[in-house]
């Protein structure tokens, strides 16, 4: 599976030739808009989450015989943001609003050498993309990309320090809020814009936070959840063992897939502790 670029000829010949299920999103290019126009009227079959799909047969321009493709569509409302350009040519981003006694359609096109049924197809295309949006987060917001020398254990440092902090960060952001996946483009300015001050009064320390951010409420319920956890966590603490703690902390973190479980941390590194313990 990969990006629109990889779908060509040179690539899905190579596939086929050696076996290799592959499944690709297409451009929509003029004869898969052609497409699209010529079945829009007939029976779509569900895609998941919403979508649509309909399988074809198509021979774009470049490949060489028909191969399967299969068109997504997805119903759009509310405001859309619009790609304009002024009179010098420059882009202006812009919102419109639809209109509901209309249909508008966001399409989608995938190359697949796969029998699979449409809704599997769908599935798995996203389940791609979900795997891709880690990388790009890294690349875009983390820098992951920003670093290049001819030494490639110092490339090895930066690239697992940068993927620690990653790690670390959303494991912070999902204590926040264990029922959402946010990025640090909108996680970090929640967070971060804030001045802190601590005071210490009878031997209590008090850590004051003031947000900046326009969403000031939300960072306030975050860092009150925070630090209500960690309150009942250090009254436990003498029972547990920093590994246990370790895990307590991971099953509120991941609790949206846990499902109401509890991870438990495994004999072998529960022995491990131990001898390096005792």
């Amino acid at each position: 599976m990969a990006t629109s670029e990889w779908g060509n000829e040179g690539v899905m010949r190579g596939a086929e030739q050696n076996g290799v299920a592959c499944l690709f999103r297409l451009r929509l290019t003029a004869n898969v808009k052609r497409a699209l126009e010529r079945v829009m009227d007939s029976a779509w079959q569900p895609a998941g989450r919403g979508s649509e799909g309909r399988s074809v047969e198509l021979r774009l321009s470049e490949w060489g015989r028909l191969r399967r493709v299969v068109l997504l569509r997805w119903k759009l409302s509310g405001p859309l943001a619009l790609a304009e350009r002024d009179g010098e040519g420059q882009s202006v981003q812009s919102f419109g609003t639809v209109d509901v006694r209309r249909e508008h359609w966001e399409f989608g096109a995938l190359a697949t050498s796969l029998d699979s049924d449409i809704i599997t197809l769908g599935q798995l295309y996203r389940d791609r993309g979900d795997s891709e949006n880690a990388f790009d987060e890294l690349k875009n917001q983390w820098g992951w990309g920003g670093f290049t020398t001819q030494d490639p254990h110092r490339c090895q440092l930066m690239a697992r320090s940068v993927g620690l902090v990653f790690d670390w960060w959303n494991l912070f952001a999902r204590l926040a809020d264990p029922h959402s996946d946010r990025e640090a483009i909108t996680s970090r300015p929640r967070v971060l814009s804030a001045i802190e001050r601590l005071t210490t009064h009878a031997r209590r320390v008090t850590l004051h936070v003031r947000s900046l951010h326009g969403q000031h409420a939300w960072a306030r319920r975050a860092f009150a959840r925070i630090a209500a956890f960690f309150v009942t966590l250090r009254e436990t603490a003498e029972q547990l063992t920093p590994l246990d703690r370790w895990y307590r902390i991971l099953s509120l973190a991941m609790m949206k897939y846990l499902h109401g479980h509890s991870l438990e941390p495994p004999r072998r590194l529960q022995a491990i502790e131990a001898t390096a313990m005792g």
